[in-house]
């Protein structure tokens, strides 16, 4: 009890555009009106309510003694979208000014109306909460995109029906804050149209002489959408009202944009003279539902057809599109496509003078009651800010909206010192398929075969429903990424500098193509697929033949002015040492790679100081770093220290990059990495910096570095990262 003494009144606006929304929102106004200790009620009118045209509607809200606190004229005339549009528009301009000064808890919107959708907009950007009726409805026109619009906007929803309460909640809107209430002008209509003057109002309306149930009401308004065709449906409807020569009362249309070539087609055919005619602007609604409930037929495309007709029974023609997704009793006819005289003469035919069972899908006359408490329940202190319940919905592979059911893949090539290996490769970094080939030793055997493979991998990509996205290319050498050209190669690739790769592969496949050295790619495999995802600044260092490797910092792969950045296996760590590859001495690649370590221990083969006890040494077998590795484990200290000042090299370079770039990782990848992880780390603690010795070596999990990266460059793109 004391919280209810001490809880202020909830300020309600109720805000009504024309005459059809006030029939819905009148008894709700009544219900507040009659709680004064609960509620304060303020009423704004715009629209057409506020137009000469449709009857200066405004004055019947007057007339039912409530006191309109705004009057807003926001009707922009004219007789197309645009109009609408701008009418939009001028509320838009005019509302905060009245929303500001009344600054309600709640605004009452009704329905689907661009006037509501203004409504709605306004109060949504001024943070006052909204509760919409009639919500999560269907009909089948461009009303249903303004209903679902509004809805959005919305923080709480009284709704009329059972399903319209689903596609609320399939809306992912908050079922708590859903009211299936039913709707407010049945609780009117159905109170009210057993009246013993019903007669009376009939024959005030159309004349002494007319029966009950020997009448007709229609009522069709524009299909915004499809304005030509719904004013060549009106015509075909008053040609078969006039030859079916029943009296008629006939309301004008709503203010939709081609109401008034609408009114023009009506005064064309002389309606308004005809003697089985009325035409009206406005009938108040209770005495609407008198004529509507004792009528023979109803003809058109109002919603009050499918909606309150039902109640009483009444036959029903429904003209058109307008209504289709609405739910309805038995008593509606459907003529969706009325595209003729006769097809419209036959519905009032088979529907004049019928009567059906009451339907009350749309309420049971108990809506204001359970709309009074549901505003009642709400708590003003509770977020404004509304919250969606989306459902759970199951990860797509694919992001692609042109071709939702394939997956993004890119053509990833890998030239090799021995071989040509193509892949198709997934977004998530699956190779789905792989082709792989000796690498032919001319410049134009090489070039016929990558293309070869590629049209073979492009045709395979359709049966495995991947969409090749474009090519990348890694290759041994200098690299000139943005020209997709290789400037100088490896000595294991022969005639293969000077190449330009994107050209006529891109011409071949129509495809994008991107090309990088190996080392580079490395990298960006491992910022994409590898431990390098999410480190802003990491060095990728690949031991296996020779030595290279990519720099990653700030998140970009570093190039260079010359494209020889990142040439990590031609750091010097010696001022003699070995010859290098390069035509150098001192290089980590001439103490480190596997070629150094293969030379070693061929030397130390030849000088039979290789081969340990349980070591399976073949004749014809060839001599590699792996026979160093063995016999070093095995005890052999001849190859120990070749292993030894090996790792010392690497290690030491790897240092010299930590004193320079400072990453925040090191990921060895290739063949021996496993072997140099500990010794370099080792070396680190030893030499480096004291804030550079905590920086991890991590050896990588890919199995696949040079194809994942390659890759990497055209996922990236296609997905608009940059690179």
């Amino acid at each position: 009890l004391e919280k209810n003494i001490n809880k202020r009144r909830l300020k309600v606006c109720v805000a009504t555009c024309n005459r059809a929304d006030y029939s819905k929102l009148a008894p709700i106004m009544f219900g507040l009106k009659s709680h004064p200790e609960e509620f304060e009620l303020e009423v704004v009118v715009l629209g057409s309510h506020l137009i000469d045209d449709y009857g200066n509607t405004f004055r019947m809200i007057e007339q039912d003694d409530f006191d309109i606190g705004s009057k807003l004229h926001t009707i922009v005339r004219g007789e197309d979208e645009a109009a609408m549009v701008e009418s939009v528009g001028l509320a838009l301009v005019k509302l905060p000014d009245v929303l500001q000064r009344l600054s309600p808890d709640i605004l009452i919107v009704h329905g689907d109306r661009f006037d509501a959708l203004a409504l709605a907009t306004a109060a949504a950007l001024m943070n006052i909460r909204i509760l919409h009726l009639e919500g999560g409805e269907v009909s089948g026109t461009i009303d249903d995109s303004i209903r679902h619009a509004i809805s959005k906007l919305a923080h709480y929803h009284a709704c009329c029906t059972r399903m319209a309460e689903q596609h609320l909640i399939a809306m992912c809107e908050d079922h708590s804050r859903i009211l299936l209430a039913g709707c407010p002008s049945y609780d009117k209509l159905l109170s009210t149209y057993h009246r013993d003057d019903y007669m009376d109002i009939i024959k005030s309306w159309l004349g002494d002489k007319v029966k009950e149930n020997d009448y007709i009401v229609a009522l069709q308004h524009p299909v915004t959408t499809d304005i030509q065709h719904s004013i060549k449906i009106y015509g075909l409807m008053l040609d078969a009202l006039i030859s079916f020569n029943k009296r008629t009362l006939i309301l004008f249309p709503n203010i939709d944009a081609g109401s008034k070539e609408m009114v023009r087609v009506m005064r064309k055919k002389g309606i308004e003279q005809h003697p089985n005619f009325r035409a009206v602007k406005h009938i108040p609604f209770e005495q609407f539902i008198q004529l509507l409930s004792h009528a023979g037929c109803m003809i058109g495309n109002s919603s009050c057809g499918v909606r309150e007709a039902g109640a009483f029974g009444t036959p029903v023609i429904n003209l058109g599109t307008r209504q289709t997704g609405r739910e309805t009793g038995e008593n509606v006819l459907h003529v969706r496509d009325a595209d003729t005289h006769n097809k419209i003469y036959h519905a009032l035919e088979l529907q004049f003078g019928k009567r059906y069972p009451g339907s009350k899908i749309y309420g049971d006359g108990n809506a204001v009651p359970r709309i009074l408490k549901f505003l009642s329940s709400i708590d003003l202190d509770e977020p404004l800010q509304k919250t969606f319940c989306f459902p759970p919905v199951k990860d797509t592979i694919s992001q692609d909206i042109d071709h939702i059911l394939e997956t993004q893949s890119a053509l990833a090539v890998d030239l090799g010192g021995t071989n040509l290996r193509v892949a198709i490769v997934c977004m998530q970094g699956n190779i789905v398929k792989k082709y792989t080939e000796p690498n032919p030793k001319t410049f134009e055997d090489r070039m016929h075969l990558i293309l070869k493979m590629c049209k073979d991998a492009v045709q395979d990509a359709v049966r495995l429903n991947c969409r090749i996205l474009g090519v990348g290319i890694s290759t041994g050498g200098r690299v000139n990424p943005q020209e997709g050209i290789v400037l100088h190669s490896t000595k294991l690739i022969q005639e293969w500098s000077s190449v330009d790769l994107r050209t006529p592969i891109s011409d071949a496949l129509g495809l994008p193509v991107w090309v990088d050295n190996d080392g580079n790619c490395a990298a960006l495999a491992e910022r994409k697929f590898g431990h390098g995802r999410g480190v802003d600044n990491f060095v990728t260092v690949i031991t296996g033949t020779g030595i290279g490797g990519g720099i990653i910092h700030n998140s970009e792969l570093v190039h260079g002015s010359t494209f020889c950045a990142a040439e990590l296996g031609h750091i010097k760590v010696s001022l003699d040492g070995p010859e290098c590859s390069c035509g150098s001495q001192g290089c980590i690649e001439a103490f480190a790679s596997g070629m150094a370590l293969q030379r070693e221990a061929k030397r130390l083969h030849d000088e039979e100081l290789l081969k340990m006890d349980g070591m399976d040494v073949k004749l014809a077998e060839p001599i590699t770093a792996a026979h160093l590795i063995s016999a070093a484990r095995k005890g052999n200290s001849k190859a120990n220290a070749v292993l030894h000042k090996a790792s010392l090299a690497l290690g030491v370079g790897i240092v010299n990059i930590l004193h320079i770039v400072n990453p925040s990782l090191v990921i060895l990848s290739g063949v021996l990495a496993s072997y140099y992880q500990a010794p370099v780390q080792q070396v680190m603690l030893e030499r480096a910096l004291f804030s550079a010795q905590s920086i991890k070596v991590v050896k990588s999990d890919l199995e696949e570095p040079a194809l994942l990266g390659a890759a990497s460059m055209v996922l990236d793109y296609a997905t608009r990262r940059t690179y």
